[in-house]
């Protein structure tokens, strides 16, 4: 299923979900920033939108509603997505505003959500920046999806590694990084790409691998 398709069936699902104000606020809110996130840096990393809630609601101790661009929860880990322009309502913000938005975020931490400001301009110039420093970000967390258990302690801890190098890793790196020995790492490897993590990447000759790619599976909630 392409992007169109999925977005369009996901924004349904959590509309028919949602009565009131509520329901407004996610017609309202979910607009282009948002919608370029999902195209130009979650769908090409995740491919999937499963997980993710647009225009979530948070309450805080006062019982005033916050809304959230776009919150991703796979488990027990909680991420705010906050798409931030630099127009009008940013330019005109008086210091009130200022401090409200600044307390908004203090409040979204203590509530247990990483909150993650994602420059719009950076949307429009280079996605592939956005998408390299989130995928950096999510990576110590993937460890503790479901998917993973199949995996050593060590094993995951390749996988993690090669993701938070933007999908490659080579052996010298699982080496100096991790502290294990040349052999056992090759070793390890070359069982990674039996499981379908990794597969080789070959040199220009074709002759030799001296590099490997993490393989991304997202489906039935795996993630890498």
């Amino acid at each position: 299923m392409g992007f169109q398709k999925e977005h369009s069936t996901w924004l349904k699902y959590h509309l028919d979900r949602r009565k009131g104000e509520r329901r407004d606020r996610l017609e309202r809110g979910h607009g282009h920033g948002e919608r370029m996130f999902l195209e130009q840096v979650w769908w090409p990393m995740m491919g999937t939108l499963q997980n993710l809630h647009p225009e979530y609601e948070v309450v805080d101790w006062r019982g005033r509603p916050y809304f959230v661009d776009l919150v991703w929860r796979p488990g027990q880990v909680k991420f705010a997505f906050e798409v931030k322009g630099y127009g009008p309502h940013v330019q005109n913000m008086d210091r009130t505003r200022y401090r409200q938005e600044l307390n908004r975020e203090t409040f979204l931490q203590i509530a247990g959500y990483r909150v993650v400001s994602i420059p719009y301009d950076d949307l429009e110039a280079s996605p592939q920046l956005i998408i390299s420093l989130i995928r950096s970000l999510v990576a110590p967390f993937i460890s503790g999806n479901n998917a993973m258990e199949h995996f050593t302690r060590l094993e995951r801890e390749m996988i993690r590694l090669a993701v938070s190098r933007d999908g490659l890793i080579r052996p010298v790196d699982v080496v100096k990084e991790l502290g294990v020995n040349l052999r056992t790492v090759r070793n390890m490897l070359q069982a990674l790409c039996a499981k379908g993590r990794l597969r080789p990447v070959p040199t220009n000759s074709g002759r030799r691998v001296c590099r490997y790619e993490a393989i991304h599976s997202f489906s039935d909630e795996q993630l890498w």
